[in-house]
């Protein structure tokens, strides 16, 4: 028998929705978008054929509609892991948490949950505007290492040859690793390069650039490009997959991160129509979720 969660632990404000993201249970739907920047939930929703609900609070909006029969939710998160750990948390308590009694339901709900988001290509051949179906998130932001998690075999050799190849782990960082949910990530094969996708805690330094301050890691973009284990390999890095992968597996959701490459760090160079890439990606891609997914 589950404890009761505190207010303090589980928001809930005055309508009865969950607090950072301001939906009801009855709000989202099963298989659910997940976008970084909160003005592209309308460029999903506008594909849908009908919308039940609209919420927004803070960098979190909701759209809730249909395409055809498939209904679907598509909710921004904002930028970075500390988002996903809001979002992610706060879409599972939705679906599986009473939030009359406060306790655990007994019985608990899978959800579908794809990001449609923006990388940089860490190989040359993997050229700005094609797209990434993520594998693996592999972790440089440290957020599941406060969860408990288990890796599975590959996982855990996966990530120890990491460690090795770069030696990441003799510093501040303890990189994490998660797949891919099968599940959906089978559908995304033709016209989606396939590969490890590295999350890092933010966009300048943690991503190999140099402005004004120098790198504790100089050799980082090196080292991910020319990590490979088997047929895996770093495809791209971004800023919030691993934290996806890691906490929807660990609360039992499928999870697939799926990516407009708009800039190549080996080649140096950066889409000049990426909003085009974005909106092919979001089409492409909803078009296989309506229709793919159950």
């Amino acid at each position: 028998m589950s404890s009761r969660i505190e207010e303090s632990e589980l928001i809930i404000n005055d309508r009865g929705a969950i607090y950072h993201v301001n939906c009801r249970p009855e709000e989202i739907a099963a298989t659910i978008i997940t976008v970084g920047d909160p003005g592209r939930v309308k460029e999903v929703s506008k594909y849908f054929d009908r919308i039940e609900f609209k919420n927004e609070h803070r960098e979190f909006i909701t759209h809730t509609g249909y395409i055809g029969k498939k209904r679907l939710s598509c909710i921004s998160t904002g930028i970075g892991p500390d988002n996903i750990d809001i979002v992610l948390n706060e879409l599972d308590a939705l679906v599986n948490i009473d939030f009359d009694t406060r306790l655990i339901k007994e019985k608990l709900t899978t959800l579908n949950i794809i990001r449609f988001g923006t990388a940089g290509s860490l190989q040359k051949e993997i050229e700005v505007d094609s797209f990434v179906a993520s594998t693996h998130g592999l972790g440089l932001d440290n957020l599941m290492n406060f969860y408990r998690t288990q890796n599975n075999e590959e996982e855990k050799q996966l990530l120890q040859a990491f460690t090795i190849h770069t030696q990441l782990n003799t510093g501040s960082i303890a990189p994490y690793i998660q797949m891919a949910s099968v599940h959906l990530l089978k559908h995304f094969t033709q016209n989606y390069h396939q590969g490890i996708t590295v999350t890092c805690p933010g966009f300048y330094a943690p991503q190999g650039r140099v402005l004004r301050l120098g790198l504790a890691y100089p050799q980082l973009i090196d080292n991910l490009t020319g990590f490979n284990f088997g047929n895996h390999r770093i495809t791209n890095f971004e800023m919030e997959t691993a934290a996806i992968y890691g906490l929807g597996t660990v609360l039992g959701h499928h999870c697939l991160s799926l990516s407009a490459i708009v800039a190549n760090r080996i080649s140096k160079t950066f889409s000049k129509k990426g909003g085009l890439a974005v909106e092919q990606l979001i089409k492409q891609s909803l078009e296989i979720v309506a229709t793919a997914i159950e």
